[in-house]
Order: structure tokens, then sequence, then C-alpha cells
């Protein structure tokens, strides 16, 4: 057989022999329903016991051992979305200070542009494009590093996917989403306040 892939992704496709084997040593395959499987391994395990007397009855499912050859990727996409979920948390936390910090220092700047005139969208862009460049800056500088280390893991597979470019910019206008989203609550609630408040507080 020339296209009968049983082993891992990693490795490329070979032709495969099948022989009989008319042996007792080795596992016996059997394809079974999915439909009230405990009777149906039950009936099995009977017939196995009074074919081979005295003998241990052991059985595994394919497609479990199969994935095992995957565990170890299963395990660290688990890490890489857990470690993601924290990283994400605490730059949203840095960010939310940040925000707070630039309304603070900006509150009089805020108000003097709105006395002379400012729409409320205008004060809420000074204060979100700083990040917005950051955020843009940082992801210029994380793609190629992120394509190499990407490039050098799916070396380790024979049939792998190729990099396509959403790949990269749909998680940088979800960083940008979320920052956007930690952001907006200081920044619209400084972009709204009364400048006559900010004003007249020295």
């Amino acid at each position: 057989m020339a296209d009968f892939h049983q082993q891992s992704l990693r490795n490329i496709l070979e032709p495969v022999v099948f022989i009989p084997g008319y042996g007792n040593e080795g596992f016996y395959s059997f394809k079974v329903s999915t439909e009230n499987l405990p009777q149906t391994i039950s009936q099995i395990r009977e017939k196995c016991l009074q074919f081979f007397p005295g003998n241990t009855f052991e059985y595994f499912f394919l497609d479990e051992q199969f994935n095992r050859q995957y565990q170890d990727d299963i395990t660290f996409g688990r890490l890489t979305v857990v470690f993601s979920g924290l990283a994400i948390v605490i730059a949203c936390l840095g960010l939310l200070g940040l925000s707070l910090y630039a309304a603070v220092q900006r509150t009089k700047e805020i108000g003097i542009r709105k006395v002379l005139g400012a729409l409320g969208a205008q004060p809420l862009l000074l204060l979100s494009k700083d990040f917005i460049r950051l955020i843009v800056l940082s992801s210029l500088i994380a793609w190629p590093l992120a394509w190499y280390l990407m490039q050098q893991w799916l070396q380790n597979y024979h049939y792998r996917i190729d990099l396509n470019p959403w790949l990269f910019m749909l998680p940088a206008l979800l960083v940008l989403v979320i920052a956007m989203l930690t952001i907006s609550f200081q920044t619209i609630r400084a972009a709204r306040s009364n400048p006559v408040k900010a004003l007249k507080s020295e």
C-alpha cells in the first residue's frame, strides 16, 4: 500500500506491506460500533477468555493510540493558551495603569483643547494614538520573530501548513482591539469630563 499513513505526520509517507499472520502473538483488531460500547467490549472479553483461557484481556482504541503521538503537541498547545492568557491579562492591567496615568497627566491639555473647540473624538484620539503606535511597533518587531520560530517548529513535520500573512495580522488586530477596550473607559471618561473642572484645579 502506497498511501497508508500509520505513523505521525512528522514522518514521510512510505509504502507499507501487510502480510497475514497466523500466530498467537500480538493484538487482534476489531471494528466495532460505538453504540453500547461497554456491552460490546464485555462480549469480546468473554469470547477471548473462552478461546484463550488463563490469559489476561487487554484492549485499547486505535484512535487514542494514534493521538498519543501528538500528546506533546497537545500539551504544548494548552500551555501556550494558558500562558498567553496570563500575558494578556497582565498586559491589560499595565495598559489600564498607563491609560489612567496618561489621562491624569493630560487632563488640563484635554480641557484646553475642548475649550478651543476640539470635538469629542479628538481628545479620545489624542490619548489613544500613543498606545496604538506602541502596539503597531511591537507587532512589527514580533512578526519576524514569530515567523522564524514557527518555521523552525514546523520543520519537525514532513507535512505542514504554509504560514499566511493573516496568521500574523489577525492576532495583532485582536491585540489592538483588546488594548483599545482596556483603555477606552478611561480615555472616554477623560474626553467627556467638564473642562472647567480641569482648568480651575490650579
